[in-house]
């Protein structure tokens, strides 16, 4: 059984602004944005399906300047776009938000959706399937930076079965997603356990056996400042054009998120961008080079043969202290204010790998070193485990979800 299609401006209200492109560009940051208030989606809250809405790493407007954009405005249940850039990422504003309102950017498109009609999650669902990503993907009407524009928007197609069928659809693949939600939420807190661990040790000194440590300066006996650069090194191996694998991962900076890989886009090496080439090797940390202050991120641990990454990341390997250790040093607050001052460029702040190699750090001794790496390694391993669950997970159910849509599966 298949569903009639319609276009996608045929689910939304049916009233003025309830489909709208966003008024601002990350070229008035220094003009707009501010430490608190409304916060404004951009394409790192965004991702292809791997995850309805990232929720954090916001910039800000103030109250006064969002009742500028009354129509801007994004709410519980709307659908948001990029329409430049990396687009076929789309996200869902969800009913637990940190935040009752967002703001768009201006290189993004919201939706509002008569719910009398549809469905959002079942909308959201199509939207993120492998067909319709392709589909966004192919509408492109820009050219060096992909675009799409309101009128493309506006006549997506949509499968529209009758609203029941799209509730049970939605809680079949509902209950995959809190599944990969619950490892998430582990990850979390794995994560947070060995970051308070390495504050105690290496922030407040609190070390074992500090009680019988000379600090002089700040500095605890045998623990030695010198650039990273002595400890780790930067891009070790890349991929020339004509030695791509014939089938690969490829990860750019929107498919990473604070701390983890989202999305790995699988493609041809024949339509792979011309910035697909970095490697990374197990214990290598991936750094978006691109607005450091997003803090894209990631510890890469176990990675597929075929994984190639943007040139638009850092690729940090350290090879003088362990992996443990060295990602939770070049992701503190410290350290990213140390990119975030380096970064260079009005509307696209970016830092280059010498001004990672460059960056003044504390090496403890070997001895805490070691004993550190033996205490967090099996946490780090077990983040490994849970994000492998969440990508198994995710690929059953996007596996399962267009034959739901297709009217293949019975619900």
């Amino acid at each position: 059984m298949s569903w009639p299609l319609v276009e996608l401006q045929e689910l939304a209200l049916q009233e003025k602004g309830s489909i709208v492109s966003g008024p601002f560009g990350s070229n008035i940051g220094s003009r707009f944005f501010v430490d608190e208030g409304v916060p404004v989606i951009r394409g790192n809250n965004l991702t292809k399906g791997g995850q309805k809405f990232i929720d954090d790493g916001f910039v800000y407007l103030t109250e006064l300047k969002a009742a500028e954009f009354p129509n801007c405005i994004a709410i519980t249940d709307d659908l948001v776009f990029t329409a430049a850039g990396s687009i076929g990422q789309v996200g869902l504003i969800p009913a637990e938000s940190r935040y009752n309102r967002y703001v768009i950017s201006n290189k993004q498109l919201r939706v509002r959706l008569d719910q009398n009609k549809a469905v959002p999650l079942f909308v959201y669902y199509w939207l993120t399937s492998k067909r319709m990503i392709r589909y966004l993907e192919g509408m492109n009407n820009g050219g060096a930076v992909p675009l799409l524009n309101l009128g493309i928007i506006r006549k997506v197609p949509i499968p529209l079965p009758n609203k029941e069928t799209q509730v049970s659809i939605c809680k079949i693949l509902s209950a995959y997603d809190n599944l990969i939600e619950n490892s998430r939420r582990r990850i979390g807190l794995l994560e947070q356990a060995v970051r308070l661990l390495y504050k105690e040790w290496f922030v407040y000194l609190r070390f074992p056996g500090h009680e019988h440590v000379k600090i002089k300066d700040g500095v605890p006996e045998r623990w030695v400042k010198k650039p990273l650069g002595d400890v780790a090194n930067t891009n070790v191996e890349s991929y020339k054009a004509r030695g791509l694998p014939d089938e690969l991962n490829y990860i750019d900076i929107y498919s990473v998120a604070q701390g983890r890989i989202v999305t790995k886009n699988a493609m041809l090496s024949s339509n792979a961008p011309g910035r697909a080439r970095r490697k990374a090797m197990p214990g290598d940390v991936i750094w978006s080079n691109v607005r450091p202050n997003l803090r894209a991120y990631a510890l890469v641990l176990d990675p597929d043969e075929n994984d190639v990454f943007s040139t638009g990341f850092t690729v940090l390997s350290p090879v003088a202290v362990p992996f443990s250790f060295f990602y939770l040093l070049v992701t503190t607050d410290e350290f990213v204010g140390h990119l975030v001052n380096h970064a260079t460029g009005a509307s696209y702040p970016a830092v280059r790998p010498d001004d990672f190699e460059r960056a003044i750090i504390l090496t403890p001794s070997n001895v805490i070193l070691e004993l550190f790496h033996k205490r967090t390694e099996p946490i780090f391993r077990l983040i490994s485990v849970f994000t492998e669950e969440a990508n198994a997970l995710t690929k059953a159910r996007d596996l399962l979800l267009p034959r739901l849509m297709n009217g293949e599966v019975a619900v």
